[in-house]
């Protein structure tokens, strides 16, 4: 399930929008607190072939299964 829109909301929480239409409001500090500090939250971007979630100019990515089943849970 490929990501397809974000919305960065405050600090570590997102707004997650899936190829399936659904979105999630979740934080997720517990997922990328540790390599991604608050002042780098505005690199992220979707990486469209792939769907996941970058930051750091990739440095750093979560594929759309993990952001989609983090999301299910901490949603």
């Amino acid at each position: 399930m490929k990501l397809k829109e974000f919305k960065i909301k405050n600090d570590y929480v997102f707004d997650l929008k899936f190829e399936d239409g659904i979105v999630r409001t979740v934080d997720m500090s517990k997922l990328i607190k540790s390599k991604v500090k608050v002042n780098e939250l505005n690199t992220a971007h979707i990486d469209k072939e792939w769907g996941c979630l970058e930051f750091k100019n990739g440095t750093v990515d979560i594929s759309p299964k993990t952001l989609y089943n983090f999301s299910k849970l901490n949603g």
